[in-house]
């Protein structure tokens, strides 16, 4: 079964004819030529194809297109602003956050993703106290970053860079 969908995509409308069994990352990646998001273990499992999908971090590989007709998609490309990389794409430029650059992209849209919703008072499970502020520490960005793996180990490197820009 075929059916019409449009996405925002790094802030351009884009419309296309899909399959309903296509993953949101096979649109993205095959259909319109969307690169950033990686398809690493197409199981949920890695997140080299996270993005921002509606400002929430999501693993494209688990989610279908058709059940996300309309909405707004931002990759690590689409966080720049004109000539200007965000700042957690700079940072981890400056921190070496990255070796062979699979995971990057996942990675930082993660990372944003992540502060959103830090600063929105989100715990995690290694949150000392959820009722009270909190505070960002290492610890904290690591459990935080657990979904998005990196076979070349630059986590040291990835906590410096999101540590850098963090509140």
């Amino acid at each position: 079964m075929q059916a019409q969908i449009t996405l925002s995509v790094d802030g351009e409308q884009r419309s296309l004819t899909i399959d309903t069994r296509t993953t949101l990352l096979d649109a993205l990646r095959e259909r319109l030529g969307v690169t950033s998001p990686k398809k690493g273990c197409d199981h949920g499992q890695c997140g080299a194809c996270t993005v921002l999908l509606d400002g929430r971090r999501a693993n494209t590989c688990l989610a279908l297109a058709v059940a996300h007709d309309g909405a707004r998609i931002t990759t690590a490309a689409g966080l720049e602003d004109g000539d200007n990389l965000h700042p957690l794409q700079q940072a981890f430029i400056d921190h070496d956050g990255f070796q062979c650059g699979y995971c990057t992209p996942g990675q930082i849209c993660s990372a944003v993703g992540m502060l959103d919703e830090f600063e929105a008072g989100h715990p995690s499970h290694v949150t000392q106290d959820p009722t009270g502020p909190q505070q960002l520490d290492d610890d904290e960005i690591r459990e935080r970053m657990s979904g998005n793996l990196c076979r070349c180990g630059a986590y040291a490197n990835i906590v410096a860079a999101i540590r850098a820009v963090a509140p």
